[in-house]
């Protein structure tokens, strides 16, 4: 190919391999594009859509357009509000457990010290990958009152009462949900483990030369590196335990769990069998999450170690 062929092929913009390679690619990821339109977004303007209306499960053809009925039903809703509340005070408590117990998972995990450090990251990583029936089944046989191991093998040689939140109502069932919400804190530990391992050498090296000692390498270089970790986590959690999965799981349902606001659209949707109300709470949850993310990002400057942002 000579010089003049090139410039030609420059000035009239992208040649026939590039156009051609363009159309494969587009192509190929043509079924992802398709299911996201059909099973995405579809769904979400029918639920903006149904919100304005007073669809009804059992008598859809009976719906009719209501503006913001359903809205100004939602503010006087003490129910609503009483379970936004539980779940903002749920994912206070959660949130900040999660994020620290992965920072400290994921210093012990890569440690050089440590012996079969593939073995046991396995194996922190594995119950983040149980399904949340499953997980929910093995914690209700686990702290089952006549039979659970925690029952048998602490409580009852101790002379202690039987505990089981699990089948309990209230604010009893929160201090097992948050133990629980551990389990799936894998890929949390996994995206520090990365961060962490990012860090060069000798960055620490140096500090070990100056005198600092393992605490302070930690906190004055580990931290302020891992830091976009740190914020990428956040915002996993957040829409996570905000989203109603607590064990990462969206097909599970908890009626009466910890997630209270997502328990209570699904008692709308599926006891109430009003699908316009529920798209309603739907859309008034997703405002108030994307406020709270929107936030995050705000404040992430102030806290966050940008590299790319240095001068």
């Amino acid at each position: 190919m000579n010089i003049r062929s090139v410039i030609k092929n420059g000035l009239s913009g992208p040649s026939v391999e590039t156009r051609f390679k363009s159309k494969v690619g587009l192509l190929l990821i043509s079924p992802w594009l398709a299911g996201l339109l059909l099973f995405q977004f579809a769904p979400i303007l029918a639920s903006l859509v149904l919100s304005f209306t007073d669809f009804h499960l059992i008598n859809p053809d009976q719906a009719q357009f209501v503006g913001f009925a359903n809205y100004k039903i939602l503010f006087r809703d003490k129910q609503a509000w009483d379970s936004l509340v539980q779940t903002v005070k749920l994912a206070l408590m959660i949130i900040p457990l999660q994020t620290f117990a992965s920072i400290v998972f994921a210093a012990l995990l890569s440690s050089e010290r440590l012996l079969a450090k593939n073995t046991m990251r396995t194996l922190f990583f594995l119950p983040s990958i149980i399904p949340a029936f499953a997980a929910a089944l093995m914690w209700q046989g686990f702290v089952n009152p006549s039979t659970g191991w925690l029952n048998r093998l602490i409580l009852s040689p101790l002379g202690l009462a039987s505990l089981n939140h699990l089948a309990s109502r209230g604010a009893s069932q929160q201090p097992l949900f948050i133990i629980s919400s551990l389990w799936m804190i894998g890929p949390s530990i996994l995206i520090m483990m990365g961060s962490m391992q990012g860090i060069s050498s000798e960055i620490y090296e140096a500090a070990r030369i100056d005198g600092a000692s393992r605490l302070a390498r930690f906190f004055k270089i580990t931290m302020p590196l891992v830091t976009p970790a740190i914020f990428f986590s956040l915002v996993l959690n957040l829409t996570a335990v905000f989203g109603g999965a607590i064990l990462l799981d969206r097909g599970n349902r908890w009626r009466a769990g910890a997630t209270s606001y997502d328990g209570y659209i699904n008692f709308a949707l599926f006891d109430l069998f009003k699908l316009g109300y529920a798209s309603s709470l739907a859309w008034v949850f997703f405002v108030v999450v994307l406020i709270v993310v929107l936030i995050l990002f705000g404040t992430s400057q102030k806290w966050v170690y940008f590299p790319d942002r240095e001068n």
